[in-house]
């Protein structure tokens, strides 16, 4: 999760101070010292610290919130309020043209990510906004930029234009600009030269495609682990160019975050996109009050259920619980249920967008592979036993065939065919039940008379392993 660490000290310094039934202006005081010692060591500019916990302070100290029934929820609700417009309020969408192919140019220092996220757009704009990409490769002065875009294009069958690296930048553009209007590109993303620092000779290549081809967005990818450095290569670009956006990068690990919280406020360049994996799908549009909820541990609901209307059709889904509910679910169905699960990510990835998860899971040990190794239990089944679950569940001999085939424990297979059982019966049961008592009984945060989901522990203080 982004900003783990920052995120955990905000949410214990917070939590102090919900649940009092009144609040005083030390309390603030208190709480605010600690909120400021945890966003100057996640690297958020000084400036930047300052308004913010001056703001949150005037706005918690306000009489409503004082002599209010909840006045630490309160404050909550302020602090993600100032969190979010630190980082821009709302999401901020491209701009495409009306006529002729719509035109990015991605800048960057490199080892930015630069040319891999070229890729991610790429892909992300043809999957929600249906546009047929054709990526140039501008990068004159590293080949191997060159033969990674091609290879990014190859894997996400996006076609790649170049004309190598003994042509000027501008004539590579011009030409790849008419390649697209001729082919029917209605949107053309261009990989530029990235230094590993700002030079003249660089800014002035890029002032140059951007004079000559006015492109619609021009993208600066951002490393979030860069820290403060960061506002000192947004602004230097912004001064040559005009920069629209930024992509952050590298927001999948513990990073300090402080580009995030600073960029908007002391630049007004506003963070578009981030990078949340190394996997070309992993590219989100930037949202500063989902932001603001991980931060303070409300979870993001929203970006999972967008996730999951992205990677499984409601015709799947549909069908996937219709069998459920009828009791005709077997292993097919379960190996379909896993691809589903694995579009989204891993598993602490997807727990992490839960209210109230992200800080319980982060030493929990969360082992992916736990798919595969159900893949391959699943895999050593004959048709008749995928077709039919309660073979397995009868017979000592299929399950201990299924263990030397499938190359996992006799007591890996037999706790997955059990659970498996205990699912179908629990699934039935549920859909059995009057919807109306089934619905009052999840609102009351119970589950059903005899649903007893399991999870299995593993050895160590705060870790353990999910399974089936």
């Amino acid at each position: 999760m982004p900003f783990e660490t920052l995120s955990e000290r905000i949410q214990m310094s917070i939590r102090r101070i919900t649940g009092r039934g009144k609040l005083n202006e030390n309390d603030i005081d208190e709480m605010m010292k600690e909120v400021r010692l945890s966003l100057l060591e996640a690297d958020v500019n000084y400036k930047v610290v300052k308004k913010f916990t001056a703001d949150v302070k005037e706005k918690a100290l306000g009489e409503k919130i004082m002599k209010s029934l909840t006045p630490g929820d309160m404050v909550v609700k302020v602090v993600h309020d100032e969190l979010k417009a630190l980082m821009g309020d709302e999401a901020v969408g491209v701009t495409y043209r009306g006529n002729g192919p719509s035109i990015f140019m991605l800048v960057g220092l490199q080892g930015a990510g630069k040319t891999t996220h070229v890729g991610k757009l790429a892909l992300f704009l043809r999957k929600k906004d249906a546009k047929k990409p054709l990526l140039i490769a501008a990068d004159i002065y590293r080949p191997a930029a060159i033969n990674q875009l091609h290879t990014i294009g190859k894997q996400l069958g996006i076609e790649v234009f170049d004309m190598g690296t003994n042509h000027k930048v501008n004539d590579i553009v011009k030409k790849g600009i008419e390649y697209a209007k001729q082919n029917g590109f209605d949107l053309v993303i261009i990989d530029t030269a990235g230094r590993l620092h700002i030079d003249d000779v660089l800014m002035d290549e890029l002032k140059s495609i951007e004079d000559n081809f006015h492109p619609d967005e021009v993208l600066l990818t951002i490393d979030a682990m860069m820290g403060q450095d960061a506002i000192n290569v947004i602004t230097t670009f912004n001064e040559k160019l005009k920069l629209t956006g930024c992509i952050l990068t590298k927001l999948d690990g513990d990073t300090r975050g402080g580009a995030a919280l600073s960029i908007r406020y002391l630049t007004d360049v506003p963070i578009k996109f981030m990078g949340v994996g190394e996997k070309l799908d992993q590219l989100e549009v930037f949202h500063p009050d989902r932001m603001a909820g991980r931060i303070l541990g409300m979870g993001d609901v929203v970006s999972l259920i967008e996730k999951a209307e992205a990677e499984v059709s409601e015709e799947e889904a549909e069908k996937m619980a219709n069998k459920m509910q009828k009791g005709t679910f077997d292993y097919n169905d379960f190996m379909d249920q896993m691809k589903m699960i694995k579009r989204l990510g891993s598993l602490k990835g997807i727990l992490s967008l839960l209210p109230g998860l992200g800080s319980q899971i982060k030493n929990l040990e969360i082992d992916d592979k736990q798919f595969a190794y159900i893949e391959a239990i699943i895999k050593s089944m004959t048709p008749a036993e995928r077709k039919n679950p309660e073979l397995l569940a009868k017979s000592y001999s299929r399950r201990e065939r299924l263990a030397k085939g499938s190359g996992r424990p006799y007591t890996e297979v037999n706790s997955l065919t059990k659970r498996f059982e205990d699912m179908k019966r629990q699934v039935q049961m549920m859909s059995n039940m009057d919807p109306e008592k089934l619905g009052q009984s999840m609102q009351r945060g119970q589950m059903p008379q005899g649903y007893q989901p399991k999870v299995k522990k593993g050895k160590g203080k705060g870790r353990g392993n999910f399974r089936i």
